[in-house]
């Protein structure tokens, strides 16, 4: 669209199905450059992506071209399949359902960037529920806590 500037920073937050821990390190390099191509090849940015085992930080300049719901709706499908073609488990890979959508200014950048680069030494401090949960408050988002995860029963 000519004529139509934006600056849109949003970071995605989504977690593997029942949290289970299995985004193994041997190949979480490969699934995050797989999911770089999907951003790109949907005419967004990728800054930044990382995570451990259970969840991905995702962090883009987003294009107002395409909702947020469908392109988190083929980067999770896309990459469910690709996981599973892979064959780098020995069962079916899921993603949760859902997802979080934190936008931000470009002021707060720098620090999310790092943020995101040191997930690892960050969880060896806070889990990824607390951390969730503690983004919904921050960012005054209503939630019932009964639906933000599904545990494995």
């Amino acid at each position: 669209m000519s004529n139509t500037y934006t600056q849109i920073h949003v970071q995605f937050v989504f977690a593997v199905k029942y949290r289970k821990a299995v985004l193994h390190k041997s190949w979480r390099d490969e699934l995050y450059k797989y999911i770089t191509e999907i951003i790109t090849a949907n005419s967004h940015k990728l800054i930044v992506i990382n995570g451990v085992e259970d969840h991905i930080h995702i962090l883009v300049g987003l294009r107002p071209s395409q909702s947020i719901s469908e392109l988190l709706k083929i980067i999770k499908q896309s990459s469910s399949l690709w996981i599973n073609k892979k064959q780098f488990l020995n069962t079916r890979f899921e993603w949760q359902n859902g997802y979080g959508a934190f936008s931000y200014s470009k002021s707060h950048l720098d620090r999310v960037i790092r943020y995101i680069n040191n997930q690892e030494r960050h969880h060896h401090k806070k889990s990824f529920i607390d951390e969730y949960l503690e983004y919904l408050q921050k960012f005054e988002i209503e939630y019932d806590e009964k639906f933000v995860f599904k545990e494995l029963v």
